[in-house]
């Protein structure tokens, strides 16, 4: 069994690549985090809306999902980004729900479970735990699946439209190779 070698250039690129995860998150925390606690002041305040700090952070997680897609798209996973933009960007959306799925799911089991009801709680259990498993659970997937380097060399390679080849010129063809001199 070959172990795996890590070269130092590739942990200098992983490093790199998993900073600027962190800035383009820490973009995407601001927007999640400012408009979560904009709308469960406001709109979906738990007086107003019993179910309103889960329609906030809903919301709030979106607008955070499409600042973060245009961050990672064409900054963090640049160099593997594919040229299938609408499926790439299904992709990453399907992620992210799943990571704002962790997320909520902090926030409901700590909202409603449990019964820390105060912003405090609701801002730990979503903006800290849910946070922090989702982002790795979300970097995972981007950097293995969304934009793996692997899929793109996988991806076939777009081509003009085919020019279909008579038989007898393929025939001739290979007759005409094979009858050169100095061929086999």
């Amino acid at each position: 069994m070959s172990r795996p070698t890590f070269s130092r250039h590739r942990v200098v690129a992983f490093a790199a690549q998993l900073a600027k995860f962190g800035m383009v998150g820490l973009v995407g925390f601001a927007v999640d985090i400012t408009v979560f606690n904009l709308l469960r002041a406001t709109i979906f305040s738990p007086e107003a809306l019993v179910s309103g700090p889960i329609w906030a952070k809903v919301v709030s997680t979106v607008l955070a999902i499409l600042a973060n897609w245009v961050g990672n798209r064409y900054w963090t996973f640049s160099k593997d980004r594919r040229s299938q933009t609408l499926r790439e960007g299904l992709e990453f959306f399907a992620v992210s729900l799943v990571g704002m799925g962790i997320g909520l799911a902090c926030l409901w089991v700590s909202h409603y479970v449990l019964g820390y009801t105060s912003v405090l709680a609701d801002n730990i259990s979503s903006n800290v735990i849910g946070l922090l498993l989702g982002a790795i659970f979300r970097f995972t997937l981007y950097r293995y699946w969304v934009f793996s380097p692997s899929r793109q060399a996988a991806a076939p390679a777009p081509s003009g439209p085919a020019i279909p080849v008579a038989p007898d010129r393929r025939e001739a063809r290979h007759a005409t190779t094979a009858d050169a001199p100095g061929r086999s």
